[in-house]
């Protein structure tokens, strides 16, 4: 039984949230502010965390600030959820390493599917034993290898967060093959790009602020103007 974490202020939304993730057969455990749902996480280790963005003590990005910077729950999937009309709330959260995020209020269905998505994915990129030289590809001066969900810089070891790794997973599954952002939301995610949805944008200026030498000219991960994005590799490793 996967352990989720809900940490939300309004006792309504709270208490109706925890049910339906019982009834979906999750172990549910629930904070009433930020700072009680840090002390939890790191008491609790949880499978995933469901956080509320606006909330007293500490709020959702606090939280998730907190936690990425422990390494006993750097790891831990995380899903906002915010009850703001406001697209910037959106951003800065994946910009910060969120997983997903799910505007308030919501449909349980759609709650149990992205949660069902992330922990997937989370699943997929849990590394493997060894990898062979051939399944380490070269990006510019890092090694990417898919089996030990590892990024290297000339031998040392780059921090991304799992929603950044499916991405650049499935760029290097795709070499030189055009991808739109539908196709990107669908290959990494698991579900379709909401109209509004610029996360995919946000995670890539993530990844190029990470392997690019220039950013603002990317020589790996490719702007397809008006359609995606490409991935050009270097080749793999010897």
């Amino acid at each position: 039984m996967k352990k989720i974490l809900l940490i939300e202020d309004n006792i309504h939304m709270r208490e109706n949230t925890a049910e339906i993730l019982s009834l979906s057969n999750y172990e549910v455990k629930t904070a009433v502010n930020g700072k009680e749902g840090v002390e939890a996480a790191l008491a609790w280790k949880p499978d995933l965390i469901i956080c509320d963005i606006m909330m007293p003590v500490l709020d959702g990005y606090g939280v998730l600030h907190m936690l990425s910077k422990n390494d006993h729950t750097a790891g831990i999937p995380f899903i906002f959820l915010t009850a703001k009309a406001d697209r910037g709330d959106f951003r800065k959260g994946m910009e910060m390493g969120a997983d997903d995020y799910l505007p308030k209020p919501f449909n349980p269905r759609e709650l149990l599917a992205r949660i069902n998505a992330v922990l997937r994915r989370h699943e997929r990129l849990v590394p493997s034993a060894p990898a062979s030289n051939n399944e380490n590809v070269a990006i510019g001066d890092f090694v990417f290898n898919a089996s030990t969900r590892s990024l290297t810089h000339n031998g040392n070891n780059i921090a991304i967060t799992s929603g950044e790794f499916a991405l650049l997973k499935v760029f290097v599954d795709h070499p030189r093959q055009p991808l739109s952002r539908d196709r990107l939301m669908q290959l990494a995610r698991g579900r379709e790009l909401d109209v509004f949805d610029r996360s995919i944008d946000v995670q890539v200026s993530r990844l190029r602020k990470i392997i690019e030498p220039d950013p603002a000219h990317p020589r790996y991960l490719q702007t397809m103007w008006g359609f995606g994005y490409v991935f050009i590799p270097d080749g793999e490793t010897d």
